[in-house]
């Protein structure tokens, strides 16, 4: 694949990877290719989803680790290092210390362009990603970018994913004893994920046919009489590393007051829970107390299940912290701000430079043309044409 250059005979480090099997069929394939792999795991989950013939077990305190992972890399030569994320305590060490030894660093993180689409970047995602914040950088790009390329379904199963966490999480926490000083970003409790689970099923399922009825009144007699506030979820590190918001209900309360404040007062604001939180968080009663209290109980309509693209296409304008909905939003030509660090708040895309306040009368439309050389930059620069949980990407067949 062009994009990490040749790697046969390359020694390549595989640290931890998405909970399943993908870091695995990476590591196959660079063997495949001529390549050296090596692997070092954080628990048990990482163990049971590594091939065991190249795994190393890092047992030691936080504080240890850096000096281990340099130890490590100078000791195996090491030319390149994939990793998943770039904001948990392990893998923010292993960046910082791979740009100082100058070993090529790839970051693995969700789709910027969803459903068909996994991110790849060298160095950091999101924030912390390396391209171009100026709008002309895309707009002097050669109209050649926009050819359009076949795009292959993901084919991303739900079930895949929710077996390998499930598996992931009990190994984890079953043999912690193993790894006595490993922190996860998240709780290590098994059955409190199972219970996650199951509500996030219920929920599913229970509100699917009222979703159902509000995604079509989004479209008919609501559309462009509603603003959108697509939640992201409540461990997200979008939210903790690129914001200045504490969790979640800080953004709802402040979008909420300016609503009340500033928005044109026949105009509705609809939010919708986070598919993935869906199980661990209900804001309807935070959101509902809330807009008692401030007197917009009427013109506040909140969701889990309604049509995304509906809810997208029909609305006024789209408020989120950095959610790469955002990115969804202006597909759909329909103006966005940001009020955290995103790598598509640029100018022209989104109502960079006005407040919260302001965007509700004065917001602006984004610059089309922009966008897609913007969009077509993505995905031939930091995406891969597969899932975590579906279809291998073909970029590395």
């Amino acid at each position: 694949m062009n994009r990490i250059g040749d790697i046969k005979n390359k020694n390549i480090l595989l640290l931890q990877g998405p909970m399943g099997n993908f870091f695995k069929r990476l590591d196959n394939h660079f063997k495949k290719k001529g390549a050296k792999t090596f692997r070092i795991g954080f628990n048990a989950g990482d163990w049971f989803f590594s091939n065991k013939d190249n795994y190393t077990a890092f047992r030691g305190k936080k504080n240890e680790w850096r000096d281990f992972f340099i130890e490590y890399v100078k000791k195996n030569k090491i030319d390149k290092i994939f990793l998943f994320g770039d904001c948990r305590f392990y893998q923010s060490i292993a960046i910082q210390e791979s740009q100082r030894l100058d070993i090529e660093t790839y970051v693995f993180e969700e789709g910027y362009i969803r459903p068909d689409f996994i991110t790849m970047e060298k160095w950091g995602v999101n924030n912390f990603s390396k391209i171009s914040r100026d709008p002309k950088f895309y707009l002097s790009l050669p109209d050649s970018i926009l050819k359009e390329k076949k795009i292959f379904p993901a084919n991303n199963s739900y079930v895949k994913m929710a077996i390998s966490a499930s598996v992931y999480y009990l190994l984890a926490k079953i043999f912690l004893f193993r790894y006595p000083y490993y922190e996860h970003h998240r709780e290590l409790a098994p059955l409190k994920e199972a219970f996650y689970g199951i509500r996030s099923f219920y929920r599913k399922i229970k509100y699917k046919n009222r979703d159902k009825k509000i995604t079509q009144k989004l479209k008919d007699e609501l559309s462009k009489k509603y603003y959108f506030v697509p939640l992201q979820t409540s461990t997200d590190f979008q939210i903790k590393e690129h914001s200045k918001y504490n969790n979640i209900e800080e953004f709802i309360e402040e979008v909420l007051v300016s609503f009340a404040r500033n928005a044109p007062r026949d105009k509705l604001i609809v939010f919708k829970h986070h598919p993935m939180d869906r199980g661990r968080k209900d804001y309807t009663k935070f959101i509902n107390s809330l807009s008692k209290k401030i007197k917009i109980d009427n013109r506040v309509i909140i969701t889990f299940e309604i049509h995304l693209p509906t809810a997208l296409s029909n609305a006024i304008g789209t408020v989120t912290v950095n959610s790469t909905v955002g990115l969804s939003s202006i597909y759909h030509k329909t103006p966005t701000i940001t009020l955290g660090e995103a790598l598509y708040d640029i100018e022209g895309l989104t109502c960079k430079g006005l407040t919260l306040d302001e965007f509700w009368d004065n917001y602006i439309k984004p610059d089309y043309d922009l966008f897609k050389k913007f969009r077509a930059f993505l995905i031939e620069n930091t995406q891969l044409n597969g899932g975590f949980y579906g279809r291998f990407p073909r970029e590395f067949e």
